[in-house]
């Protein structure tokens, strides 16, 4: 008998060792992202920026991901997850120390372009690689508590001003110190390669396909794969171009500090944190994914209105929507691994990636464009209810995506989101 049929597939705690190692990278590189929207103030008063030129700093991020964030999921499909993930998180680390070396919008724009490129990627190799340890076992779940772990990232970032506060004293400060964040992208690759290779050494892990990718098969991914598609552009080009104008918004809108403001919009990131890995492992358990997205689309149309036209406590809309990005997200990503063939998993995640950016990227600069065209500030608070009211028409074109791929799930022709558990 031949030693390779006396291996024992890996522990379940090898299994969830990975997963932490994998999510530390993914931990760097949102805080990366999220490094900037703390500092809008500090931008404007310091480097003189317009809110259109934030818009740029946010936007510029996934403008090169339009095209190479697919290019990265062919890649992950041909070199395998432990080459990309150590590949794209070193360019992180690149992208993050140019944006902090220099005080000028183009060679700031510079920097965060090059993060974008490995950023996006790197996470269409972690949830590729996630994909490939836990589907079939605890897929939902192992989705979810990837994602707390990177949320974490978000979480600090978001909080820097409070637990920071002294780097808040110039733009460069708080850069400097995502740089060291942008590390962990880096450390948590090296990490996966060894702990990847001793599994292949010592483990049976199942290897899976290494079909060749044909660009147009990318067209025969079917319905639900592109209804998944359009819920993903329009639910993130709500949530994350939101936050890159939160504070400002906080600020001028309800006169709250900028800690304030960051605590706030934390909110997101700590119901994230906690209820996503929750919410992934009931649905494991339960099905019915298409059903719960419509409900997490239905809690995001009413919250920006609530924000900009209400007197209630902020903290309200803000937990409404934490808990539509604990839920969406939990059934998403892992949904479609059951859509898509295991050999086309890396490009699957590219494509849907690189759509989801052509979103973040056109509402970013929508966004800035509407708070400067409507003179948004705190002396014309007012000027904010447009990008307000372009929110809610995402919240409500979600909520129809999600309608849709439930009819379509509940046909003759589903995969079995409704029904398939752990």
């Amino acid at each position: 008998m031949s030693t390779d049929l006396l291996r024992r597939p890996p522990s379940k705690f090898y299994r969830w060792a990975v997963l932490v190692f994998i999510s530390l990278a993914m931990f760097g590189n949102y805080y990366v992202y999220d490094c900037i929207a703390p500092i809008a103030d500090l931008l404007a008063a310091q480097l003189h920026f317009s809110e259109s030129n934030i818009g740029w700093l946010q936007a510029i991020y996934s403008m090169p991901n339009i095209v190479l964030v697919l290019v990265g999921g062919v890649i992950v499909d041909r070199i395998g997850v432990r080459r990309g993930i150590l590949l794209f998180g070193s360019i992180c680390l690149v992208g993050a120390s140019i944006t902090a070396l220099y005080g000028a919008l183009v060679p700031m724009a510079i920097g965060r372009l090059v993060f974008g490129i490995g950023a996006e990627s790197l996470i269409v190799a972690v949830t590729t690689a996630a994909a490939k340890w836990f589907r079939g076992k605890e897929l939902s779940f192992a989705f979810g508590l990837n994602l707390t772990i990177a949320r974490l990232g978000t979480l600090l970032a978001q909080r820097s001003p409070t637990w920071a506060k002294f780097a808040y004293t110039n733009w460069r400060s708080p850069l400097v110190i995502s740089v060291l964040f942008a590390t962990f992208c880096v450390t948590g690759a090296l990490v996966y390669w060894f702990m990847e290779t001793y599994a292949e050494r010592n483990y049976e892990l199942g290897q899976a396909e290494t079909d060749k990718v044909v660009f147009r098969d990318l067209f025969n991914f079917g319905p639900s794969y592109w209804l998944i598609v359009s819920l993903c552009v329009v639910f993130y080009a709500g949530i994350f171009p939101f936050e890159t104008f939160a504070y400002q918004l906080f600020m001028d809108t309800h006169h709250v500090s900028r800690e304030t403001s960051g605590e706030l919009v934390s909110i997101l990131t700590i119901f994230a944190m906690i209820a996503t890995p929750i919410l992934g492992l009931f649905v494991d358990k339960v099905g019915k994914r298409a059903l719960l997205m419509m409900f997490g689309s239905v809690l995001l149309v009413p919250v920006y209105l609530m924000i900009v036209y209400s007197d209630v406590s902020l903290y309200v809309p803000m937990a409404m929507m934490g808990l539509s990005f604990s839920l969406i997200p939990a059934v998403m990503w892992p949904s479609v691994a059951y859509i898509v063939p295991q050999s086309k998993l890396g490009t699957a995640y590219g494509l849907m990636t690189m759509i989801q950016n052509i979103g973040m990227a056109g509402f970013n600069l929508l966004i800035g464009w509407a708070n400067d065209h409507t003179h948004a500030s705190a002396a014309n608070p007012a000027g904010y209810q447009l990008g307000m009211w372009i929110f809610s028409t995402l919240g409500i074109l979600a909520m129809t995506f999600a309608f849709l791929l439930r009819q379509r799930e509940m046909g003759p022709k589903g995969h079995g989101l409704e029904t398939i558990t752990a």
